[in-house]
């Protein structure tokens, strides 16, 4: 039995340890669904009533939409009490799963062998993501776009440049298209329109991101630091150097210009609708593939 059967229908009125998550309660059910359907099972380990840090992963890990949407999407959801007696303990030492532990996720396949190796003190959104990632490819199964545009949000390796172009109104779009790119943002620097942007190195290198923004005729110039224009030089457009001095933040009107007047984006990330912004006027399907199954219906009609 899940959950929001257990609490009248609605995930709101689970234990804010839990976040909002439509979890199964059974082992045994779980692996049968697991059987049944290939989805590796989300085994979370949680104490319920909890610590503040459980609180907190319930709140705002366990209750984002992406990762809400992921889980019960890609997953079979199963929730153990790691501090109460009878069932939740005799899973926790079949498990052998140690109790009163905070929160622990592992991820188990449908003979409750654990697919990547057990791991503590996971208490963030982008570990987490990269994780259920690792998962899903080690089962052989697809790794929805939304939950991988959400590990690239989240990493530490994201880096930026800033592309002057005539309007970036169009720059925004036509970059937010590109593979890699994370993020932008419409701003003025040095007397210029630009769009600033944020990418994962590890899908597009700067000096591929300038090439690409070039080809489609968004690249006028380019501020980039010293390290940065040293790798450029040859690309055929004009570098010239970051100026912060004069950098402004173009005005709420000016950001995300394809979208602007579409209802129910106040809650989606700015990854989410750098791609939106992008693929919606000429491909909804494709918006469609960075957004939470949640989300679809109501933004892509």
């Amino acid at each position: 039995m899940s959950l929001r059967a257990l609490f009248g229908g609605s995930s709101s009125a689970q234990p804010i340890e839990v976040g909002t998550v439509s979890w199964n309660r059974e082992l045994v059910d779980a692996l049968s669904t697991s059987r049944e359907t290939g989805k590796p099972v989300f085994a979370l380990f949680q104490e319920v009533p909890g610590c503040a840090g459980c609180k907190q992963f319930g709140r705002d890990v366990l209750s984002d939409p992406v990762v809400v949407d992921a889980i019960e999407e890609s997953f079979v959801p199963l929730l153990i009490h790691n501090n109460t007696p009878g069932r939740d303990a005799e899973v926790l030492a079949a498990l052998g799963e140690p109790a009163w532990n905070y929160q622990v996720v592992r991820f188990l396949d449908a003979d409750a062998d654990d697919i990547i190796p057990r791991r503590d003190r996971v208490w963030e959104t982008g570990p987490l993501v990269t994780r259920m990632i690792a998962v899903l490819e080690a089962a052989e199964r697809s790794v929805p776009e939304y939950l991988r545009l959400t590990e690239q949000q989240h990493s530490d390796r994201l880096q930026s440049v800033h592309i002057a172009q005539d309007c970036f109104w169009v720059g925004e779009m036509q970059l937010g298209q590109i593979d890699g790119v994370v993020a932008t943002q419409a701003a003025f620097m040095g007397g210029h329109e630009i769009t600033s942007v944020w990418f994962d190195p590890d899908v597009i290198t700067i000096n591929g991101l300038v090439s690409e923004a070039v080809r489609r005729r968004v690249a006028s110039a380019v501020f980039a630091d010293d390290s940065a224009a040293a790798g450029l030089a040859g690309s055929g457009v004009r570098i010239l150097p970051v100026d912060l001095t004069s950098h402004r933040v173009a005005p709420d009107s000016d950001q995300k210009r394809q979208i602007r007047g579409v209802r129910g984006l106040r809650d989606l990330s700015i990854s989410q609708l750098t791609k939106v912004n992008s693929f919606l006027p000429v491909s909804p399907e494709r918006a469609s593939e960075f957004l939470p199954p949640s989300w679809r219906a109501g933004l892509i009609g």
